[in-house]
C-alpha cells in the first residue's frame, strides 16, 4: 500500500490555523480514499535547523523527518505564497534534501527514485505557477517524479484579506485539482512501485 507524507510549509506553527495546512490534509484525505497512508507534519513545529547536511547536530529535527521522506512514496510539499515565492521553509525543507543529491541505492539511483512529488499552494495574489514551478524544478532534481496535475492551489484576488481557511466552502475547481493530483499521484506511484527506473 503507497504511503504518503505532507510537509506543510506554513511558517504558522501549531495550533494556530494554516490555510496551507487545511488544503494539504484535504490532498491526504483524496489519497486516503485511493487506499494511500499517512501523516501530515508542519515543519514549523520541528526545529529544522539551515544548512545542506543530512544531520545539523544539536537537537536538529531534520533526520527525522528525512527517514519519514525515504519512508514516503508520495511527498506532498504544501507552502503558502510570500513576496511571490514557496515560504522559507518550502525551501529549507528542499535545501535539506539536497545533503542526499549525490547519495545513491545499490543501482546507482538517487534515493527518491521511484518517489512521487507533489505540491498544493495557497496564497492571497498571484503566483501558484511561479511557485509550484520552483519546486517542482527542486523535487525533480532531486529525483522525485511529477505526474501530470501534480499541483493544487488557491489563491485569491490581489489587495484582499480573505484566506483559503475563511472560505464557507471548497471551490469546486480545488475540489478538482485535488481530485487529480491525488489519483494520479497514487497511480504513478503504484507504477512506480511495480516497475522501477532502471538501473544506472
Amino acid at each position: 500500500m503507497p504511503r504518503a507524507l505532507a510537509l506543510v510549509c506554513t511558517l504558522t506553527p501549531s495550533p494556530e490555523p494554516s490555510s496551507s495546512h487545511l488544503l494539504a490534509t484535504q490532498v491526504m484525505g483524496e489519497l486516503a480514499g485511493l487506499g494511500v497512508t499517512g501523516e501530515v507534519i508542519r515543519v514549523a513545529d520541528h526545529e529544522v535547523k539551515p544548512g545542506v547536511s543530512v544531520d545539523m547536530g544539536d537537537g536538529d529535527a531534520w533526520p527525522t523527518l528525512r527517514e519519514k521522506v525515504l519512508a514516503a512514496d508520495i511527498l506532498l510539499l504544501a507552502t503558502p505564497i510570500w513576496l511571490g515565492h514557496p515560504s522559507s521553509l518550502a525551501q529549507r525543507v528542499l535545501e535539506r534534501l539536497n545533503a542526499d543529491i549525490s547519495e545513491t541505492d545499490g543501482e546507482g539511483r538517487q534515493l527518491p527514485y521511484g518517489k512521487v512529488g507533489v505540491v498544493a499552494v495557497v496564497g492571497n495574489e498571484d503566483g501558484a505557477h511561479h511557485v509550484s514551478a520552483e519546486l517542482f524544478q527542486g523535487l525533480n532534481d532531486l529525483g522525485f517524479s511529477l505526474a501530470p496535475g501534480a499541483v493544487a492551489y488557491w489563491v485569491g484576488e490581489a489587495q484582499q484579506g480573505t484566506d483559503y481557511q475563511d472560505l464557507d466552502q471548497t471551490p469546486e475547481s480545488v475540489k478538482d485539482a485535488v481530485r487529480t493530483l491525488a489519483l494520479n499521484a497514487a497511480h504513478l506511484a503504484k507504477l512506480l512501485s511495480s516497475s522501477p527506473y532502471p538501473p544506472r
